[in-house]
């Protein structure tokens, strides 16, 4: 895959658009983490957030790269 992706002329990298995607997925699986109450059983909300959007972010870059 290229390092770089054309966008109307601009070039953008391609951790932009896999940021990206990060967090729409990380956005869906909030809702249904809320949805199915599983925020009960974890002890900082925050913290499980920000860790599962590092591992999805850090999965998708390391699958581009």
């Amino acid at each position: 895959m290229p390092r770089e992706i054309a966008i109307l002329d601009a070039l953008v990298p391609t951790l932009l658009l896999a940021f990206m995607v990060s967090v729409i997925l990380s956005w869906a699986m909030d809702w249904l983490f809320s949805s199915i109450e599983l925020y009960q059983y974890v002890w900082y909300r925050s913290l499980f957030r920000f860790a599962t959007f590092i591992c999805m972010f850090s999965l998708l870059g390391l699958l581009i790269y």
